[in-house]
């Protein structure tokens, strides 16, 4: 089973960016598993067409431990697996803290186990690394972590940021950086900043997704765009995304 956490700044399109790479992978033959670690718990909406899913936090807090691990999975879109760790209720608790206690569960209920994914995606809010929020990254969980970046400055700034925390835990067994995708905004000089960003942390651009309505498009339709666009130049830049993943 192969491990990867996808961390980037709130906004840049992670969520979509996973989505699209899990349903790649299914219709290439792999079981995927796509977890939401992110308090919002929309992570997975596109591969459900908008039908609600009970996080793991949420369930947690109604039904404590009594609760099997088929209440809070859903099978998504090219049977993607789909769970969401969601957050405290709101004003109360720590996010952080919260994706601990969800991960922990999702373990304790063998829902590895139970499902048998070969690739698992934790799809991470990475504004802040810190507590909680680095769990994915922590031993035992992902193998490796790819950061979604613009061109932007804050974009690259939280990048940076995320490179530096996995630069920190190296040498505690925790997952290693396996490059970055770049999400195109056209902004001036992307390329050139994001290519400054890899050299900086000794990494390299792993994929580039040039920027494209029909996204956008298939995100308001709550699908991902390899459903909705299948034939598409930037589904078939997914496809091309996800083999170089697999290959590292």
């Amino acid at each position: 089973m192969k491990k990867i956490a996808v961390y980037g700044k709130g906004g840049i399109g992670k969520s979509t960016i996973v989505s699209n790479m899990a349903v790649a992978l299914s219709q290439q033959g792999y079981r995927v598993m796509q977890i939401g670690c992110d308090p919002k718990a929309d992570s997975t909406i596109a591969l459900r067409h908008g039908e609600p899913l009970p996080t793991v936090l949420e369930t947690f807090r109604q039904k404590k431990n009594d609760f099997s691990a088929e209440e809070i999975v859903r099978i998504g879109y090219a049977e993607v697996i789909c769970v969401e760790a969601g957050g405290p209720v709101p004003g109360m608790g720590c996010a952080g803290r919260g994706i601990i206690t969800a991960l922990e569960k999702v373990e304790a209920k063998g829902i590895y186990e139970k499902y048998c994914p070969d690739i698992v995606f934790y799809d991470v809010l990475g504004d802040v690394v810190c507590g909680g929020f680095s769990m994915p990254m922590r031993s035992g969980y992902a193998d490796k972590v790819y950061i979604v970046t613009s061109g932007e400055n804050m974009s690259i700034y939280a990048a940076a940021n995320i490179a530096t925390a996995i630069q920190n835990f190296r040498g505690r067994g925790y997952a290693s950086l396996g490059g970055v995708i770049l999400n195109r905004r056209n902004v001036k000089r992307e390329t050139e900043k994001v290519l400054e960003l890899c050299v900086d942390f000794q990494t390299g651009i792993t994929g580039i997704l040039k920027f494209s309505e029909l996204i956008q498009d298939a995100d308001e339709r709550k699908l991902t765009l390899m459903e909705a666009y299948p034939d598409s130049d930037i589904a078939e830049s997914f496809r091309r995304l996800v083999q170089r993943v697999i290959i590292n």
